[in-house]
């Protein structure tokens, strides 16, 4: 492909605008060619002094419109079903931000209907999988050097929550992501998940179970506990280590600048998963564009997308009852046999 992909970005909130910036000025290899956003103002906003690209209120109408070979779904989680059918319909490729789809039943359509195209068009935006220091402990992982892996301890934090987000959210929205990347790091399914409350944090909104320790389960014997504190204060923060036989591995403790004075050390916090986690996200939308490129599809797909969702809604309702819950996954779709994570 000598020509730029043209990319049709659905959605021009935080997420949307973010990639709209990184496809024109940071990615190689592919243009903004659409915008769709409800909010007319913003989608012109985020596309402003850029040239031939148009601005839809409506997603299918950016899909058909002139110079789109690809899309690019950062609208939220409800609208993601409807766009991604819409886009295998056109056979365009799509990287679709996470959550895939925010229901298990929707994300089994959406896996479905791929598989009954007989190719892949999807790729989920877990972009974790594309962070140096996760690749770094998933290779350690893989070579078998500190032997079988035993249990994840894993943290995230958020300096606040958004006004609307709910006790689930901390789950369905938050965890997610540690969902994916435990599943990707050890090579199995979730099975069962239990969920721990303890007494709210006086900065939690009133209603908001915050924190949580969410403790997973997988197939093979491991476990994963997620502390999941998204009122912590003071920063976003975003850490796992891995203990296995033979040792253990931890990651996500030196991303920020260091200050020596005045008698006393000072490290810098993010404040925000855009600023941690910006070289994942400009890996993950290049290999991406790649592999577009290509004619492939590449990173995680639909059912990564679906095993997702259905973690996450077994985690919720743990939440709710108090009780441990078992994952119930349907059957992989298609004529592919089962693979790992």
């Amino acid at each position: 492909m000598a020509e730029p992909l043209g990319v049709a970005v659905l959605g021009a909130g935080h997420m949307g605008a973010d990639h709209i910036r990184r496809l024109d000025h940071v990615v190689s290899g592919a243009r903004v060619a659409a915008v769709a956003d409800p909010d007319i103002d913003r989608a012109e906003e985020a596309v402003a002094g850029r040239e031939g690209v148009s601005v839809h209120t409506d997603a299918v109408a950016a899909l058909d419109a002139p110079g789109v070979a690809a899309v690019l779904i950062a609208s939220p989680g409800p609208a993601h079903e409807e766009a991604l059918l819409a886009a295998f319909a056109r056979g365009l490729p799509v990287l679709c931000e996470k959550p895939m789809v925010p229901d298990s039943a929707g994300a089994l359509r959406v896996a479905e209907a791929e598989a009954r195209l007989g190719r892949r068009l999807a790729q989920i935006g877990f972009m974790r999988r594309y962070d140096a220091e996760y690749q770094r402990l998933k290779a350690l992982l893989d070579g078998g050097e500190l032997g079988r892996p035993l249990m994840l301890h894993c943290v995230h934090r958020n300096v606040a929550s958004p006004p609307h987000f709910t006790s689930a959210m901390l789950i369905n929205s938050s965890v997610s992501h540690e969902i994916d990347a435990a599943r990707w790091l050890l090579g199995q399914e979730l099975t069962a998940v239990s969920v721990l409350r303890p007494r709210p944090s006086a900065a939690a909104p009133d209603g908001l179970l915050d924190p949580q320790l969410v403790i997973f389960e997988t197939e093979q014997g491991a476990l994963v506990d997620v502390e999941v504190f998204v009122n912590c204060g003071f920063g976003y923060q975003v850490r796992c280590e891995a203990v296995c036989e033979a040792g253990s591995a931890r990651i996500g403790e030196a991303h920020t600048m260091a200050v020596t004075a005045a008698g006393g050390i000072r490290e810098e916090v993010p404040q925000d998963y855009l600023v941690r986690f910006a070289d994942a996200y400009d890996r993950e939308v290049q290999a991406w564009v790649d592999a577009t490129r290509q004619g492939r599809v590449t990173g995680p797909g639909t059912w990564d997308g679906y095993a997702a969702a259905a973690v996450a809604e077994a985690g919720v309702r743990a939440l709710e009852t108090g009780v441990r819950t078992a994952v119930d996954l349907a059957p992989r779709p298609g004529p592919h046999r089962r693979t790992r994570a």
